[in-house]
Parts: C-alpha cells; structure tokens; sequence
C-alpha cells in the first residue's frame, strides 16, 4: 500500500501540501490546513490533478474534490489514481 506521508512535501497555508505523481499522468494534491475540507479536525482534502498540474473533475475517483479523509482513505485514492 501506498503511503502519502513519504512523498515531499511544501507548506501550504500554515499547514502542509504533498503532490503526488501516477506514471499514466494523473496525480493528486493532498492537503491539510485552516481552510481545507477536515483540515482543522486533522484530515486531508485531496484533488485529483491532471499531467499539467490542474484539477481534473472528470474521472471516475470524484468530480469535485474529496475532503474529511483518514490517512488510508487517502492511500486507498492514490492507488485509485494509479489504475486510471
């Protein structure tokens, strides 16, 4: 299983930021900070992006973003992601 919190980080809005990168060209952007969905509970917000960097709210994963997520749901997505 994929585990998120080894990949590098950057702060992200006095709180942390992990970019993760699939080899089919999708990816996500995992998020926790004051103004994220569950970030002040201690959660993650994650966006799927596309080989550009932008938000893709088209795929099967979701069409919007996914917040209020535990470290594993936040595993579980990326190996979503990676079967795109």
């Amino acid at each position: 299983m994929k585990n998120f919190k080894e990949l590098p980080s950057v702060p992200c809005h006095d709180g942390i930021q992990y970019i993760y990168k699939a080899e089919n060209g999708y990816g996500a952007s995992i998020v926790q900070h004051q103004f994220s969905y569950g970030g002040r509970d201690g959660l993650w917000e994650l966006a799927v992006i596309d080989h550009d960097g932008d938000i893709c709210y088209s795929t099967p994963i979701t069409s919007d973003v996914v917040g209020h997520l535990t470290d594993e749901e936040v595993n579980k997505l990326l190996e979503q992601i990676d079967a795109l």
